[in-house]
């Protein structure tokens, strides 16, 4: 009898809560949440961008340096797919935000153009992680962050193409100020850069020490 009593006990609490719950959650109320306190049901959400790698081998990776190419590589510093490109004169950290600014800039100014299109040719996919203020050393590293990619010295990181020239110069011009470094707009083809674009320098010839040491 006991046991008849509790179970009739629990199927009414059970039914009573369904009811309750699928009241409260009907579109109708939601909406009116949302409208009462629109950052009711939103989480904020540091640094955020819409490039992110869909997985990684490691939750987290050392700082790392910036590479600077010094064996006579081209890679990367040529525009390969589109008609214009933005170059980078400076190594740097470029993050995920910082890329999707200028992603969201470059697509905002160039879709007007019928015919336009963009490449993108970096992708942020290290995890950068970071500590709160005021924090001791040790412990462990910090929690993640936001996502970042290393850009060596005179990489193309973005193209566009199917425009006029004054056009692409103007949205090149437009998303240099969201990124820390110094661009310059290049054309299909222009001449390749090696390494950092420094010059070995001249050794002097054999005739040159021949007329000094007469």
């Amino acid at each position: 009898m006991l046991n008849l009593y509790q179970n009739s006990l629990w199927n009414a609490t059970k039914a009573i809560g369904s009811t309750f719950t699928s009241k409260l959650m009907t579109p109708s109320s939601t909406q009116s949440l949302l409208q009462q306190r629109p950052g009711a049901l939103a989480m904020p959400i540091r640094q955020a961008s819409n490039f992110s790698p869909r997985r990684t081998k490691y939750r987290k990776a050392h700082k790392g340096k910036i590479p600077l190419p010094t064996g006579g590589s081209v890679k990367g510093t040529t525009v390969e797919f589109g008609d214009y490109g933005l170059r980078v004169k400076e190594g740097a950290r470029l993050t995920a935000q910082q890329l999707t600014a200028v992603h969201n800039t470059l697509r905002r100014k160039i879709k007007t153009v019928k015919g336009s299109r963009m490449w993108m040719r970096v992708f942020p996919d290290i995890p950068v992680s970071s500590k709160g203020n005021e924090v001791r050393m040790g412990k462990g590293k910090g929690t993640f962050d936001y996502w970042a990619c290393r850009v060596p010295i005179n990489r193309i990181i973005f193209e566009i193409s199917g425009m006029r020239k004054e056009i692409a110069k103007e949205a090149f011009r437009l998303v240099s100020n969201k990124i820390p470094v110094k661009t310059e707009v290049v054309e299909r083809g222009a001449k390749p850069v090696v390494g950092a674009g420094y010059l070995p320098p001249v050794k002097p010839t054999s005739t040159a020490s021949s007329s000094t040491s007469a």
